[in-house]
Order: structure tokens, then C-alpha cells, then sequence
């Protein structure tokens, strides 16, 4: 690859991830359709919701009361995430690899 393209791999790399993490939601959302925070229709409205919340996490819980724990599944099959964190990571120092010994021949 020449040191002529190298530039521009690294301008596209970077705006591929800028266009990436435009699509990335804010954190602004709300329900509230007029833009004001704070209002008492909001303030009920929320407590109600919070209120509803409560009480179907109260159901739940008198529900899952029967000796299950935490993400009880019955699936404790891992292999698939082995494999695959095993290949990133063999990936990755082959690429460590493969740019120390470029930068010793001195390309």
C-alpha cells in the first residue's frame, strides 16, 4: 500500500465512525410533547407511571418467589462466546504482529 492511500484509509475510517455514532439516540428524549419539564399534567402523569411500575415489579417478584435466581435460564452453554472472543483476540495480535515486524523491515 502506498503512503499515498494511507491518508485517506484513515480519513474514511474516521468518518465512517463519526456517520456511525450519529445515529447513536440522545439521551434528551421525553414524553413531553410542549419541550417544558416540570409541569403538573407531566408530574402526575409520571407519578402514575412510577406508581404502575411498582406495582407490576411487586406482582413480579411474589411471581419469581420460587427458588429461581438471576437469569435462570437452564442454558449455561458458553461455547459460542469462547470461540468468538477467542478469534477477535487472535485476530488482533496477529495484527500486532504483522505491524511490528512491517516496522522493523521498514516499510
Amino acid at each position: 500500500m502506498s503512503s499515498a492511500r494511507r491518508p485517506l484509509l484513515t480519513a474514511t475510517a474516521a468518518a465512517t465512525l463519526l456517520c456511525a455514532l450519529w445515529f447513536v439516540p440522545s439521551a434528551n428524549a421525553s414524553q413531553d410533547s410542549s419541550g417544558r419539564a416540570g409541569t403538573d399534567a407531566s408530574a402526575t402523569h409520571l407519578t402514575q407511571q412510577a406508581r404502575a411500575v411498582s406495582q407490576a415489579t411487586a406482582e413480579t417478584a411474589r411471581e419469581a418467589a420460587d427458588d429461581t435466581q438471576l437469569a435462570d435460564t437452564g442454558s449455561i452453554d458458553t461455547t459460542p462466546y469462547v470461540v468468538g472472543g477467542t478469534l477477535f483476540l487472535g485476530v488482533g495480535a496477529g495484527f500486532v504482529v504483522y505491524s511490528v515486524r512491517r516496522e522493523r523491515l521498514g516499510f
